[in-house]
């Protein structure tokens, strides 16, 4: 299967690190041109300066706190009215800290629902718009596999999660009249910056080592490994892509089998 993303605009949350990073250097690699978001004007510079250009296209980036949703509107629509058209839309931001559900302050839901959902939505209503004058347009959404089976430890991000997993779903079925395709990507357990702070947890709440804690996870995976952000890139890209045209309103796991049920 050939997946070719020539003459196409891609919108890239979270692109300077981790699966944001990583699907930003697939999508221009495929021929895309990318729009990242992140907070860190540095990086994002840092971040373009590593994407493939040999198909002629034009990268950009919005340096913008994607919690900031009255900024990333302005900014947002701003762009849209400036550079046209957006093809393709990667919803993706940082998860909320570990912790229990229980013990979470009201704040961090309000917080993380304003990052997640919010921040998705302020999106979607800027370019969403032009999707449906086109007639065609994918937005995918990373968000976890705590959609299908509640992750420990995980309280205000499983709450989250599947916030976003229901508007998903109800975006699929409102736009599919307009060829745009609504999906969800659900890593696992996938060498990040978040991977690494969710172990230092697990190490500290066990009393075991950092490495103990990280085996003990990967024992829980049928392939015994971690997943790589371009492993995630590759599904990404796919949904992006032609041959997922008459796929929509899916969550879709890449977790190494470790999710348990269909």
């Amino acid at each position: 299967m050939d997946i070719q993303l020539d003459g196409l605009h891609a919108v890239i949350g979270g692109g300077t690190q981790g699966i944001g990073n990583a699907t930003a250097k697939e999508m221009a690699r495929l021929g895309a041109s990318i729009t990242l978001l992140a907070r860190d004007a540095d990086a994002l510079a840092k971040a373009l300066a590593e994407l493939d250009t040999s198909k002629g296209q034009q990268h950009r980036s919005i340096a913008i706190d994607l919690s900031d949703t009255t900024a990333l509107r302005s900014a947002i629509e701003t762009y849209v009215a400036d550079h046209g058209v957006v093809d393709i839309l990667v919803n993706n931001t940082g998860g909320p800290p570990p912790g229990p559900a229980h013990e979470a302050d009201p704040e961090a839901f309000e917080k993380a629902f304003r990052q997640h959902l919010i921040a998705f939505q302020t999106l979607v209503r800027a370019i969403v718009p032009g999707m449906k004058e086109r007639r065609s347009g994918r937005i995918i959404n990373v968000i976890s596999t705590s959609v299908k089976v509640v992750l420990p430890n995980l309280g205000v991000s499983n709450t989250i999660r599947g916030a976003v997993a229901q508007w998903a779903k109800t975006l699929a079925n409102e736009l599919g009249p307009w060829n745009i395709t609504v999906n969800n990507v659900l890593p696992g357990a996938t060498g990040t910056g978040r991977l690494k702070a969710i172990i230092a947890n697990k190490s500290a709440k066990a009393s075991i080592s950092e490495d103990e804690a990280a085996q003990e996870m990967k024992n829980e995976i049928p392939l015994r490994r971690f997943g790589e952000p371009a492993e995630l890139a590759a599904a990404i890209c796919f949904l992006a892509g032609p041959s997922a045209a008459y796929i929509s309103g899916i969550n879709l796991p890449v977790d190494g089998g470790r999710t348990a049920c269909l």
